[in-house]
């Protein structure tokens, strides 16, 4: 009699375990992401598949790298700058971020109230982890950018949020703030956004400084997001930074991906005192090591070298916003005011969704993909950005002046199909309109 064969291990075990996937954090299954990647990987799909689509979704813009800090990267990768490097930045890098905000903002900074970063999306997180604790309030001027909540709740703090209006050209109300600190049982904190993403809207001097004479002296720290500092179509840039007292109380965000075509390299800045830098730095040590030290060089040349190559392309972004806003204030339904800055418009579309009852998010994905069969224009809904966007769409201008003027012609003549609309609402009833917007702000 031949012996028992073996049992065959493997097999015995994969029949014998038990797979249960481990249960995610709260904050895990309820965080929101940033909706414009979740329209582009639609309109990417439709694209691929032959649909001709006006990517208005997106804010990154079409330029290449400007070219100093394009050849200055390439040559740091030739020459070895591919290790690791400091995790506050290389001293030349946060040497030239100081004299960047010194001469545009005439503020008095070193190297020391400089802290380098994968763009300026992280201080969000590094803002919170410094600044609040959970309970904390934190107040939030919306509509506002999607990734803002997120950052809060990962601290446990309370989201307050004030509602900026059209009728204010979008620029936050001091009595909102004002309120905050009186009502509120625990106001930390204040996310300023300006100039403002969605909306455009641009805080002017005197709204800073009557910020600055509401907190200071006050246990209260503002974020101050600026990625669009270099694109004010009226007048110039103001930071909080440079109010008495607020180097002290505040964290300003710069980022390269805007000003000089650098998103894919993934490098900004933020400016604080030195204080704040030092506690932002051990933070970036506990997460991201560092940035890499050849995408900081290219930094450093770009913010010497580039800054004509900078304003041409601003200046370009004005005339796009501008033809634009005026292609898009005639059509029936539409007004759309002139943003004070960013290459984003946000027009009220308030009387075109009460006319079908659809969201305007809805309204943005019929756009894409149920206005036209072999056309599309890709941009977001408002209440992407928060309810107090809900009547509104946000369309970027990176985009060459023909594809602008061919979108602003497709939205006009889309927004008269009624059958297709009602198709497309009966297939996707989450977009269905329960009740009516505001058509007035």
């Amino acid at each position: 009699m031949s012996a028992p064969r073996p049992p065959q291990v493997g097999a015995a075990r994969r029949t014998r375990v038990d797979s249960m996937p481990a249960t995610l954090s709260r904050f895990a299954s309820a965080v929101e992401g940033e909706t414009a990647f979740t329209v582009l990987a639609v309109a990417r799909r439709l694209m691929a598949a032959g649909k001709d689509v006006i990517e208005l979704e997106i804010g990154d813009s079409p330029f290449p790298t400007s070219p100093r800090g394009l050849e200055a990267g390439l040559q740091a990768i030739r020459d070895g700058h591919t290790h690791y490097g400091p995790s506050l930045g290389l001293p030349e890098f946060r040497k030239a971020a100081s004299d960047y905000v010194n001469r545009e903002y005439g503020l008095q900074t070193t190297a020391a109230n400089i802290v380098v970063g994968p763009g300026a999306k992280i201080y969000e997180q590094f803002f919170c982890e410094a600044f609040v604790d959970p309970g904390d309030g934190v107040l939030v001027f919306s509509p506002h950018f999607p990734t803002y909540p997120a950052n809060v709740e990962r601290r446990g703090g309370r989201l307050v949020v004030a509602r900026l209006r059209a009728s204010h050209d979008f620029r936050p109300h001091l009595d909102d703030v004002a309120r905050f600190l009186a009502e509120d049982p625990r106001p930390k904190a204040i996310f300023l956004n300006s100039p403002h993403n969605p909306t455009g809207g641009v805080a002017t001097a005197e709204d800073l400084a009557g910020l600055a004479a509401l907190i200071r002296g006050r246990d209260v720290a503002v974020f101050s997001d600026e990625p669009y500092d270099a694109m004010v179509w009226r007048g110039r840039h103001h930071t909080l930074l440079a109010e008495p007292g607020m180097l002290e109380q505040c964290v300003a965000a710069y980022t390269f991906s805007k000003s000089f075509s650098m998103s894919g390299w993934r490098l900004g800045f933020a400016v604080g005192s030195p204080a704040t830098i030092e506690v932002l730095g051990t933070l970036t040590n506990t997460s991201l090591s560092c940035v890499p030290p050849f995408t900081q060089r290219a930094g450093i040349a770009a913010l010497a070298g580039d800054g004509a190559v900078r304003d041409s392309r601003m200046a370009d972004f004005r005339r796009k916003v501008e033809l634009l806003v005026a292609g898009l204030n005639t059509i029936d339904g539409v007004s759309c005011l002139m943003p004070g800055g960013t290459f984003y418009v946000f027009p009220s579309v308030a009387a075109i969704c009460n006319r079908y009852r659809i969201t305007s998010h809805g309204l943005a994905l019929f756009l894409l993909e149920g206005a036209d069969d072999a056309r599309g224009v890709a941009c977001l809904g408002g209440e992407c950005f928060g309810a107090a966007g809900g009547g509104f769409l946000r369309l970027s201008c990176a985009e060459p002046d023909e594809r602008l003027t061919e979108a602003i012609g497709f939205i006009a003549a889309a927004v008269t199909r009624g059958e297709r609309v009602e198709r497309y609402l009966a297939a996707h009833p989450q977009f269905r309109l329960d009740v009516p917007y505001a058509e007035t702000d």
